[in-house]
């Protein structure tokens, strides 16, 4: 059977090929299968809109027009199949044709940019100029904090009498101590503590960077770690560190970031705070308590120090203010009048 050469690949089949090299460089499966839906509908815009099925015809104004044809037609309204349609029952969603925002706009366009990377690093496309299209401008809104007081509320409502709550009650308060992202904290097992150490080894496998990566905690949480061990060992025998109660196995992000609504909802703290939020909390509190930002960026795992500047530029007005306040020249010179 004679082979079928790169010049007669649908685009489809290039994706493919793209999605098995991100494989290869062990990837993680949540940015392949982003890569995939990115690149599977854009390749369906290229086919209706533009009747395009060679990879060679795809270049930077094309891109520059799906983009704004994404961003004109809205929400769900542009699916790569009939079949897809109907099993993600678009014809019963209410956010048909509402705004995408700008953030999905550019990752759809940094998944595409990094698929054109790969053309011509394979040679299989030149010449697209596809990384000049720029991104989408974002105005940044600060991230929303919790006080000291709030937390405090957050954690009270758990009732660590229950496997679930104080299962959740320690999560929380190992992710505000650590920095560490939920789904890393969610697949940890028992081998990657370091009680006496006080450290945490957190494999590659599980990690967004796919490195490992060392994270730190404090005396306080040495106790409360102690102490949910001594009671998850008499509930079940498992190597995870916080396993579901039924089924012994790891508890979901979705499923997590679904209790932890219910204990803000609980305490009537309005605010659009997750899971993730407090990582942002941890990194906010180090930096404001005088923190290396070289330091802060290893601890969160962000592949350059970069990514942890443009992340945390939103410290709020009342931070900065108190920041200020200890170097302002007139207060330090005060006693001197």
């Amino acid at each position: 059977m004679p082979k079928i050469s790169k010049n007669k690949k649908s685009i489809d089949d290039v994706i493919v090929d793209y999605l098995e090299f991100c494989s290869y460089k062990n990837l993680t499966i949540k940015t392949i299968k982003s890569y995939h839906q990115t690149l599977m509908l854009f390749s369906q815009y290229l086919k209706e809109e533009k009747e395009i099925d060679d990879i060679k015809k795809i270049t930077k104004e094309i891109v520059e027009e799906y983009i704004q044809f994404t961003k004109d037609r809205g929400k769900s309204s542009f699916t790569y199949t009939e079949e897809g349609s109907k099993k993600a029952n678009i014809d019963k969603r209410t956010h048909i044709g509402k705004e995408v925002s700008n953030g999905t706009l550019n990752n759809y366009l940094r998944n595409i940019k990094a698929f054109a990377s790969y053309l011509e690093e394979k040679n299989i496309s030149k010449n697209t100029r596809i990384h000049e299209c720029k991104f989408v401008k974002i105005e940044r809104k600060a991230k929303e904090q919790l006080t000291d007081e709030e937390y405090k509320k957050l954690i009270k409502c758990l009732d660590c009498s229950k496997f679930h709550e104080f299962r959740d009650y320690t999560v929380i308060n190992l992710i505000f101590d650590t920095g560490m992202r939920l789904s890393e904290t969610l697949h940890l097992t028992i081998n990657d503590i370091d009680i006496v150490r006080r450290i945490i080894l957190i494999p590659a496998d599980i990690t967004k960077g796919r490195k490992d990566r060392v994270v730190f905690f404090s005396i306080n949480m040495t106790k409360l770690l102690q102490r949910w061990l001594k009671f998850k060992d008499t509930m079940q025998e498992n190597e995870l560190l916080f396993p579901t109660q039924r089924t012994n196995g790891i508890i979901s992000n979705p499923n997590f970031e679904r209790n932890f609504r219910g204990y803000l909802k609980k305490t009537n703290i309005n605010k659009a705070i997750t899971p993730h939020g407090l990582r942002n909390n941890f990194a906010r509190r180090f930096l404001l308590n005088g923190g290396n930002l070289l330091i802060l960026s290893k601890i969160l795992g962000h592949s350059s120090v970069t990514v942890t500047e443009k992340a945390y530029l939103d410290l709020q007005d009342e931070d900065l203010r108190k920041k200020y306040q200890k170097y302002s020249p007139l207060e330090n010179m005060k006693n001197k009048y």
